[in-house]
């Protein structure tokens, strides 16, 4: 059974993993500084005795991004994933600031609440930003850090400080109709099923409330644009993979971001994208497993 917060969409999946982690999908009230009602978040777990490893998506993203690496994790190891503020199947309370520092207050908060452990913090393009500051301000919560072809270098969006109404509107608006369209022509056209569903799990999130106001919010405070300077205070051990055929951020700034962590390593992916986490999930679950603090 799905949760009642998904949207009736949830029910147009058809591969195994995507239903998996929609059923197993869950909503917890989480105190936060932010307002005064708890914020429900949206989260997926699996406990086992081990150092936890927690997962942080892209942007415009959720949980369902890991929708096929996760089983080959939490067999092995106790796996969060979480929606982070403003994004997936959380809750996007108005008038909260949907920006970097609410994000890192929020998974704080969310660490806290249900976590409350050392961590292997894992991150995927704007996840890799939010985790690397989250990593620079709870240090302690952060035992060792994955950047998954990760924003910190490139991948942010300053300009998007100078939208104003209708154009923040509308730029967001059309965003959302690059995915609509592509998942209406894909099913048009009988695109391959697993591209179909990439676009239905892409798009699930997509008719939740405040979503417009929430991308918003975040598109306006121009995303993570300040962590350059930052990067070489990361302590933690850090693994950074990054596919050889990423074609979003191209592959320079997996080379930056190893010559500025003084503890790191590279691994580099071959024959994949932007999001090896659906493209290899076994590549990445091994180098995960592999890195981790038994």
């Amino acid at each position: 059974m799905f949760a009642t917060f998904l949207p009736p969409e949830v029910k147009s999946l058809k591969e195994a993993t995507s239903i998996t982690l929609a059923e197993r999908m869950e909503r917890q009230p989480i105190e936060t500084p932010l307002s005064q009602q708890p914020i429900a978040t949206a989260y997926i777990h699996q406990r086992i005795s081990s150092t936890p490893i927690l997962l942080l998506h892209g942007f415009d993203s959720s949980v369902m991004e890991f929708r096929r690496l996760l089983p080959l994790l939490w067999t092995h190891n106790e796996t969060w994933a979480v929606d982070l503020l403003g994004f997936g199947f959380t809750e996007r309370q108005l008038g909260l600031p949907f920006n970097p520092p609410a994000i890192r207050t929020h998974l704080y908060c969310f660490w806290k609440t249900l976590v409350n452990r050392p961590v292997m913090l894992v991150g995927a393009s704007m996840g890799g930003a939010t985790a690397i500051d989250f990593a620079l301000t709870y240090p302690y919560a952060v035992q060792r850090l994955v950047l998954i072809n990760s924003v910190g270098y490139t991948g942010s969006f300053p300009q998007g400080r100078f939208l104003f109404p209708p154009f923040d509107y509308l730029a967001v608006e059309y965003w959302r109709q690059r995915k609509v369209q592509a998942l209406l022509l894909s099913e048009l056209f009988g695109m391959e099923p697993d591209s179909i569903e990439a676009l239905r799990c892409a798009a699930l999130h997509l008719s939740m409330p405040n979503w417009h106001e929430a991308m918003i919010a975040f598109t306006k405070s121009g995303g993570y644009t300040d962590l350059v300077d930052k990067i070489p205070r990361i302590n933690q051990p850090t693994l950074i993979l990054w596919s050889e055929a990423d074609e979003m951020l191209g592959v320079d700034d997996a080379v930056k971001f190893q010559q500025a962590i003084p503890n790191s390593q590279l691994h580099w992916l071959k024959n994949c994208g932007h999001a090896p986490q659906l493209e290899q999930p076994q590549l990445i679950a091994d180098q995960l497993l592999a890195f981790r603090i038994p």
